[in-house]
């Protein structure tokens, strides 16, 4: 009898096989582009044209309406000796690394004790996002109300002189009045991003570490910032960005003053379109443009390593 010599299987590629080759580029379907096709026309019209337009007309001496001239950089050179403007912007950019800070910093305990185990935690969570649902415009005006009536009346009344008087009304704390309403509204929503982070980690992290004899300081320190040192990240960059567009509040509480000590940059960009300024405004909204997005890349430069969650 003779021994037959079995060659070993040679593997068939299945017809059906899911795999794509390599090289060879997912075939994008058209209905994607259907979808796609109405937000990219409306942010188009409403966002890239005005956007152009207005940078076209930095350049002129333009009022909004009627004739204009070409007038190169006067405009953009004229801001840098503009006192109005430099203090707009050391305000805003002051004011919003003020805000930035104590938001993440009070979000962040407020987080850790709205996931501790406590009994009426889901209670609080609630209790803690209504400011994020609430008009800052309403917020502004009844926080107003209680700045210029209701501490007033109590510091006379404990004889508490410098309470006495409405802090809108004192330029050198009127900003104080706009970082505590500002963070109140902000908090809610760094909040959540921030519980969303200390649930996403294990807890089995925690209980080695409570067997090693760590403390809770040690965990919050050695365990808990570094895990959710991504979450911290995409909230200071949220956050700056937001707080550098401060509007609504501002305009609530002081309308920019006293004088001019808490006009922000829209503010003054604002005050310019219906001032006669447009052409001048519009320099200015284009360079404030430009400082944004030059921050916001070496903000993620600077964290990049750090952001990931």
């Amino acid at each position: 009898m003779t021994a037959m010599t079995v060659a070993p299987a040679t593997p068939v590629a299945s017809s059906h096989s899911t795999t794509a080759p390599r090289g060879r580029r997912r075939k994008v379907e058209g209905i994607y582009y259907f979808f796609l096709l109405p937000s990219l026309v409306l942010f188009t019209l409403a966002i890239t044209v005005p956007a152009v337009i207005g940078i076209f007309f930095s350049f002129t001496n333009s009022i909004g309406f009627g004739d204009w001239e070409f007038v190169g950089l006067i405009n953009y050179v004229a801001m840098f000796s503009d006192p109005a403007i430099l203090q707009s912007y050391l305000f805003t950019f002051g004011f919003a690394a003020v805000t930035v800070v104590i938001v993440n910093a009070i979000a962040f305990l407020l987080a850790v004790g709205l996931t501790a185990q406590i009994k009426i935690k889901t209670g609080l969570r609630t209790v803690f996002v209504i400011p994020m649902v609430i008009s800052g415009i309403i917020i502004a005006y009844v926080f107003n109300f209680l700045f210029s009536n209701s501490l007033p009346l109590l510091g006379q009344t404990l004889g508490i002189e410098w309470l006495s008087s409405s802090i809108l009304a004192n330029p050198d704390l009127a900003w104080v009045a706009i970082v505590i309403v500002t963070a109140w509204q902000a908090i809610p929503g760094t909040l959540l991003i921030y519980i969303a982070g200390l649930l996403s980690i294990p807890g089995d992290v925690y209980e080695a570490a409570d067997i090693d004899g760590a403390g809770k300081a040690q965990q919050l320190f050695r365990i808990t910032l570094p895990l959710v040192a991504g979450y911290v990240v995409i909230n200071v960059i949220l956050g700056f960005k937001n707080f550098l567009n401060a509007y609504d509040i501002i305009v609530g509480l002081t309308n920019g003053g006293p004088g001019t000590a808490t006009r922000s940059i829209p503010m003054t960009i604002v005050t310019g379109f219906t001032g006669g300024d447009y052409a001048y405004q519009m320099a200015n909204a284009t360079m404030f443009f430009v400082i944004v997005v030059i921050v916001s890349v070496l903000q993620l430069r600077l964290t990049r390593g750090r952001n990931e969650i």
